[in-house]
């Protein structure tokens, strides 16, 4: 059986807990297998090859329900299941890439779009409704504001795309959902409608219309609007109220690329930090075919950090979204019974009408007949409280509850104050009302409960405060640095991520708890799944500008450009917000890109040692990697450097980079380092690049040697002609 369990996370409102997929009886489950690029060469249907390879494996056990699904139009692999022996035996056969398991993924703006500088009035172009930005996800609620077609005309002649059970208009072109297991929930809507909100909200935050006087309950009022309001949306629901199978969403790459959209979009990502091979993982593979077609993929980097080595994204062939915060907070107070306030963040729209209740601390309640004491009982888990002393109370915990607990809670107490040493930079939405405190305070108030009598408790609803030291990384947000190509930098850059207004749907609730009735049409959530949808949709600005610049020339204009963040209050540095800020602005006029094309990471791929027989498959050609065509992870043209070295050893590393001018069309760039550290030696040759026409190639070397004796050095390379500073960061590590 496969179940759900809500649960508290920093950056989410709700997420699930997911459970391997059961096995049949027979032990067979659901592989994935990878074949690369449909051949040219190939007379036999798609499949009817795919049903001849388990033919050729599962012999007299082959079934006709044994293929689950052929992937046909964007590149080549079907859906099986398999035993652990037949899916070693199937990774053998001719043109097979990789064989993995079929697992599930889960779901990784008024103020932030301005607080960016990307203001309402931005210049845009006229082109801008020619764009398509497919969005991977929960699936949207079409009937939101947010996604009025008036004033659109028709769909753009390139659009391939339909709508499958779906009412579409000219703003929501194609609307498309997937499950190839063919299981749904009681509470799935089978269509691409969203019955959760993620969808919806991701959606908006790209390419909304502009939508006046929003709010949550009075709180984060404005207008809201996407970055992009004159672009199309065509929506892709791999996702379920159980999970989203990686198979499903690979379908949903499968036909976003052959629809033609523009960009792509998505904010879901494992459940735990993995580290995958580039060709068992469904978002590299994805993002790679998509590449192949001119797409952008942009992808969350995930809700997994603070600690290093949590980004699970790592291809550098897409672009991998860190979660930075703006500068408003939502703040909520609390006033005892003895008169003292304590502040703490929360998104909390209940008003309790200045009515105090009493007030127990979960310590003091534990559920002994169920075997619990007030060591486990102050952390308010599953089944650890009696509830009955807490029925009509406010309850001081030193954890958020979590589990089907927090349901039978909301019946029960008054509130809840969480007093614990949590990071506060994230405000969350309970169903009921509540607020995160400090360590401190929460002791604080622990001390009032046992010296008082009859302790009391008013929590006050949320209003909103400055944050002065924004923007900086949020805690929950995926840090790296890469674990599969360690001399790859990830993630790429950060965007507004934290308390985002956006759409929602009104069946989904707001604080992932089903028994919160609130209905809203707009909602304020947090996750790396709303900083995606600001680079999405900066991706598609520059788009409208530059139809025809590359993934990575679009990937490299929003990096070169992005605004250097804080060492201070990012120790993780590059590894927290990559080359920084986005700034979409000065991201349509880079001045220089660092362009690739699907032959540069072809070498990229030959150097990291992949088969030949294997990369042809993926490429579809005679692709070799001769001793001309290998190429190390420094060759790679990013607008990045990463290095990772041994601490006490002296090191040398060249990378050899070349820049395409795409600013004026007579201009000399002069390299220059920002604060090289003393124990290191950089060296650009040249040291000028002059450029005499646009579309203009020049290729630079960049040498860094010598030792490190702290665990992350940062710099920068600033390529300046006085107009124009493009800026790539520098990385030395162990």
């Amino acid at each position: 059986m496969k179940s759900l369990k809500w649960c508290h996370l920093l950056h989410l409102l709700s997420c699930i807990l997911l459970l391997t997929q059961t096995s049949s009886m027979d032990g067979r489950k659901t592989y994935i297998v990878y074949m690369g690029d449909h051949p040219k060469d190939v007379v036999q249907s798609t499949e009817l090859l795919h049903i001849t390879m388990l033919q050729s494996i599962l012999g007299s056990n082959f079934a006709s329900d044994a293929l689950l699904h052929s992937y046909k139009k964007s590149f080549n692999g079907f859906v099986a299941k398999l035993t652990e022996d037949e899916a070693m035996r199937m990774r053998g056969l001719e043109g097979v890439v990789s064989v993995f398991e079929n697992k599930k993924h889960v779901l990784q703006t008024t103020k932030s779009w301005d607080f960016i500088g990307f203001p309402q009035n931005v210049k845009r172009s006229r082109t801008e409704s020619d764009i398509i930005v497919g969005v991977i996800d929960y699936g949207i609620w079409p009937e939101s504001n947010s996604f009025s077609d008036k004033g659109f005309g028709p769909p753009p002649r390139k659009w391939k795309g339909t709508c499958h059970n779906f009412p579409c208009n000219n703003k929501i072109i194609g609307a498309k959902y997937f499950r190839i297991n063919g299981t749904f929930g009681k509470d799935d809507i089978i269509s691409p409608r969203d019955s959760d909100g993620h969808g919806t909200h991701c959606a908006s935050i790209a390419a909304g219309d502009l939508v006046e006087s929003t709010s949550f309950f009075g709180l984060g009022s404005g207008t809201v609007r996407g970055g992009v309001p004159s672009a199309r949306i065509a929506v892709y629901k791999p996702c379920w109220s159980s999970d989203c199978d990686i198979a499903d969403v690979l379908q949903a790459f499968d036909e976003a690329i052959a629809d033609g959209v523009d960009i792509i979009s998505i904010s879901l990502g494992p459940p735990t930090v993995v580290f995958i091979n580039y060709f068992e993982d469904v978002f590299a593979i994805g993002a790679f075919h998509a590449m192949k077609k001119g797409i952008l993929t942009s992808h969350s980097a995930g809700n997994l950090g603070p600690d290093l080595y949590t980004i699970s994204n790592n291809a550098p062939w897409l672009l991998s979204v860190a979660a930075s915060t703006i500068d408003r907070k939502f703040l909520t107070r609390v006033q005892l019974g003895d008169g003292a306030v304590y502040e703490g963040v929360s998104v909390n729209s209940f008003d309790q009408n200045n009515t105090s209740y009493p007030l127990i601390y979960a310590g003091d309640a534990p559920n002994i007949p169920g075997g619990y004491n007030s060591s486990i009982s102050r952390f308010c888990q599953e089944s650890s409280i009696d509830e009955d002393l807490v029925k009509g109370k406010i309850i001081l915990c030193n954890d958020v509850p979590q589990g089907t607990f927090t349901e039978r809670l909301i019946s029960k107490v008054a509130g809840i104050l969480v007093g614990s040493p949590l990071p506060k930079d994230v405000a969350d939405i309970f169903a009921l009302p509540a607020v995160s405190l400090s360590q401190k305070d929460g002791t604080l108030i622990q001390s009032y409960i046992s010296l008082t009598s009859n302790p009391t408790a008013i929590i006050f609803k949320s209003h909103e405060g400055k944050d002065s030291l924004a923007p900086y990384i949020a805690s929950f947000s995926s840090r790296g640095p890469n674990a599969i190509t360690a001399d790859i930098l990830k993630p790429d850059l950060a965007a507004p991520g934290v308390d985002i207004l956006a759409a929602w749907s009104p069946i989904g609730s707001v604080s992932g708890v089903k028994s919160d009735r609130r209905k809203v049409n707009y909602n304020i959530v947090s996750g790396t799944s709303m900083a995606c949808p600001h680079v999405t949709a900066a991706a598609a600005y520059i788009k409208s500008f530059h139809p025809d610049w590359s993934p990575a020339a679009i990937k490299s204009a929003l990096m070169t450009t992005a605004t250097p963040m804080s060492e201070a209050l990012n120790p993780e540095a590059e590894f927290a917000y990559g080359a920084g800020q986005l700034d979409p602005i000065k991201a349509v006029n880079p001045g220089l890109v660092y362009d690739a094309n699907e032959i540069d990471y072809v070498k990229f791929l030959c150097g990291q040692g992949y088969d030949v027989k294997k990369i042809r498959a993926i490429t579809s050609d005679n692709s070799s990697c001769t001793q001309n065509n290998i190429g190390t992870v420094s060759d790679l043209n990013l607008p990045s450097f990463a290095v990772f070295v041994n601490t006490s050893t002296f090191f040398s590393r060249v990378f050899h980079r070349s820049v395409t001018n795409v600013g004026s069309t007579t201009s000399k760039y002069r390299a220059r380092v920002t604060t090289p550290p003393s124990l290191l030696n950089f060296k650009v040759e040249p040291e000028v690049l002059s450029f005499s026409s646009m579309g203009q190639k020049k290729s630079f070397t960049l040498t860094i040697e010598g030792r490190i004796n702290v665990a992350i050095v940062s710099s920068s390379l600033i390529w300046d002609d006085g107009t124009f500073q493009v800026r790539s960061p520098v990385v030395v590590y162990d």
